[in-house]
């Protein structure tokens, strides 16, 4: 049976986009999606990654491929994205479903929009809980991969840091800080070199902090 996953989950679905919504809650370009191949079955450790472009933007699967690869750890990593989604469609469409119960993966890392208004925050949990309700019976653990606002929605941080960190100790998941540690480094520094040029979606800088921080909060190192 894990064959058959194996060449189902050769596949990967991997979404490159910019942002046009107002209020940056989600991603609102959802027409390009390319294929990127991280995938090793050999690897000592395999993840699956349930987003949206600010997973995508710099291919940070394969940045944290790569940091796995710099600390001695094979990491294969497979991705189901699309531009605009957010956990909700991810579970409509139906495809997460099937492969969180294959028991394939050893880590699934989840994102959505910055989820800072009371909607996202409904959706993160609740979303949230049915994929930790598939990972809680298998050899599987669910991590929440915590994002950021735009600039210009700057002051809803602590809102996004807030849900994030509610939804993943209420669904029993590790919690990737990223946004957090983005943050505390701005606001030390009033550095934002983090964010890419479209002042949302993450600078090639910005996605090597989030694939450093996710491959030590998932203890792979």
């Amino acid at each position: 049976m894990k064959h058959f996953w194996i060449c189902i989950l050769l596949i990967t679905f991997i979404s490159c986009s910019s942002d046009s919504s107002t209020n940056n809650e989600i991603d609102d370009d959802p027409e390009q999606i390319e294929e990127v191949d991280t995938f090793d079955p050999d690897a000592d450790y395999q993840l699956l990654f349930v987003g949206n472009s600010l997973t995508i933007e710099n291919n940070l699967p394969l940045l944290v491929k790569n940091r796995g690869e710099a600390l001695g750890v094979s990491i294969s990593c497979t991705a189901q994205v699309g531009a605009g989604y957010g956990l909700e469609d991810h579970w409509n469409i139906g495809a997460v479903q099937s492969m969180i119960s294959s028991e394939f993966y050893d880590y699934v890392i989840i994102q959505q929009g910055p989820s800072s208004q009371a909607y996202g925050r409904a959706s993160l949990i609740e979303y949230g809980g049915y994929m930790a309700d598939l990972c809680e019976n298998i050899d599987t653990e669910l991590a929440y991969f915590m994002v950021w606002p735009a600039i210009a929605n700057f002051d809803t941080f602590d809102a996004v840091i807030d849900n994030y960190t509610d939804a993943a100790n209420l669904n029993n998941a590790i919690n990737c800080n990223v946004g957090q540690i983005w943050k505390h480094h701005i606001d030390g520094s009033n550095d934002y070199s983090y964010y890419g040029t479209d002042g949302f979606h993450p600078s090639v800088t910005g996605s090597e902090l989030a694939a450093q921080i996710i491959v030590q909060k998932l203890g792979l190192q």
